[in-house]
């Protein structure tokens, strides 16, 4: 039975995202003895996986991992180090394709905070996951084909052998969510 289940939101974006909220609002119902955290992640990424790494060390265990797009990155990397489940949502993967394009000064979409991205910042967060994903049994990979942001096609061959479902249509902010509730509900309890 999973004890502890963390979403990470995507990037620039808060604990406040529509789709973390509907997820968290729906399995708190059915997950009754798990205890569901969406942290605000540090727009500084050596930051957040600092303080994320810190969280998780006080978290009840088994935990499962969950995020979308740079979220989904970080459920990933974290399920590959605790051998644990993960649902990913349009998720980024390696090398981070297009990256370099957020160097500067950026806004978290949700704070109106502003911060800077250098090239050692996307060079650290490039250095978390693995070429190819090694956790395929317990990786759930939710894509959508209309997302102009992120190529399902890559995310498709850099999970091979996971659990894929891919809905056509759609776009990154994944407008499916609402009908993948109960495949998500039954994924964690396998």
């Amino acid at each position: 039975m999973i004890k502890t289940l963390i979403y990470f939101h995507g990037f620039a974006s808060s604990s406040e995202s529509n789709k973390a909220n509907v997820i968290k609002s729906y399995l708190s119902k059915k997950l009754n003895k798990t205890n569901i955290y969406i942290p605000d992640l540090n727009n500084n990424f050596q930051k957040a996986i600092k303080e994320t790494n810190s969280f998780i060390d006080k978290c009840d265990k088994p935990i499962l991992f969950m995020g979308s797009s740079l979220g989904g990155y970080y459920a990933s990397y974290y399920a590959d180090i605790y051998k644990s489940k993960a649902i990913v949502i349009n998720p980024a993967i390696p090398p981070l394709k297009n990256f370099e394009q957020y160097l500067g000064e950026n806004e978290n979409y949700s704070t109106g905070e502003k911060f800077i991205i250098t090239p050692q910042d996307i060079k650290f967060l490039r250095s978390l996951e693995p070429k190819k994903a090694n956790n395929h049994k317990n990786l759930l990979v939710l894509l959508e084909s209309g997302d102009v942001v992120l190529n399902y096609n890559d995310t498709i061959s850099y999970y091979s052998g996971s659990h894929i479902d891919v809905c056509f249509g759609g776009s990154h902010s994944y407008e499916s969510i609402d009908k993948k509730l109960e495949k998500i509900l039954h994924f964690i309890k396998i």
